[in-house]
């Protein structure tokens, strides 16, 4: 007589030939053709880096927000000092917010020369949003120094405080994107087209964009609200 199958041969025999054996590990680490992508197969190198870069820049606007949420609460801390009605030029402001914008504007125009291969147009259009950007940072800090002068520094309240290290922490981002725009033109300018360089271009651009969003907030929450409280 042939001996009774126990329950573990029959739990054998039903991973090796029923729905799980076409390719599964019998060991139990899963499907051994399995590559984890989709029937799409894998999505592409551009999409990935965009999306990693994207997660960076949620973590930026995270300690963006935290400077905000600071500046919320100080903002009638003035110690008797002067209030942001006394001190903000919004007609400088009103300027310094339209470099920025039209620099995100000519950011796009410079990303669309690129990825249609015009060297000479896309250097143009990043030499504009750099002069942009430029004359945003240099309007940024005659405003500072103009304060500073006045006795409205950043230790004169808990308000100015807030105003200079939200301020300030936008402009060095400005600033920095500047040099990183430098570092982007050259080497599009030597190098070319090529497809790590256009994704470094992509990662910039999706910065650029994001800085212009942050000041808009900026402006409404801090100059807007500021002066005419």
């Amino acid at each position: 007589m042939s001996q009774a199958a126990t329950p573990s041969d029959v739990a054998s025999v039903y991973l090796q030939h029923g729905p799980y054996g076409q390719g599964h590990d019998p060991h139990g680490h899963g499907h051994v053709d399995a590559r984890g992508h989709g029937t799409g197969g894998p999505a592409p190198k551009r999409v990935i880096v965009g999306y990693g870069f994207w997660i960076f820049l949620l973590s930026d606007i995270v300690m963006f927000s935290a400077f905000f949420a600071a500046y919320a609460v100080l903002a009638q801390a003035t110690a008797g000092g002067p209030t942001g009605k006394q001190l903000f030029d919004l007609n400088r402001v009103a300027i310094e917010t339209a470099c920025l914008l039209v620099s995100s504007f000519t950011c796009g125009l410079g990303y669309v020369a690129a990825t249609r291969r015009r060297q000479i147009e896309t250097q143009f259009w990043m030499l504009v949003t750099g002069l942009f950007g430029l004359v945003f940072v240099i309007l940024e800090v005659l405003e500072f120094y103009e304060m500073i002068q006045a006795g409205a520094g950043p230790d004169r309240s808990a308000f100015l405080s807030a105003f200079f290290a939200l301020v300030g922490c936008h402009g060095l981002h400005v600033t920095v994107g500047g040099l990183w725009l430098g570092t982007m033109m050259a080497q599009i300018w030597f190098k070319g087209f090529r497809p790590q360089i256009m994704r470094r271009l992509l990662c910039f651009n999706l910065f650029w964009h994001a800085l212009d969003i942050i000041w808009v907030a900026l402006f409404t929450i801090v100059y807007l609200l500021g002066a005419g409280a």
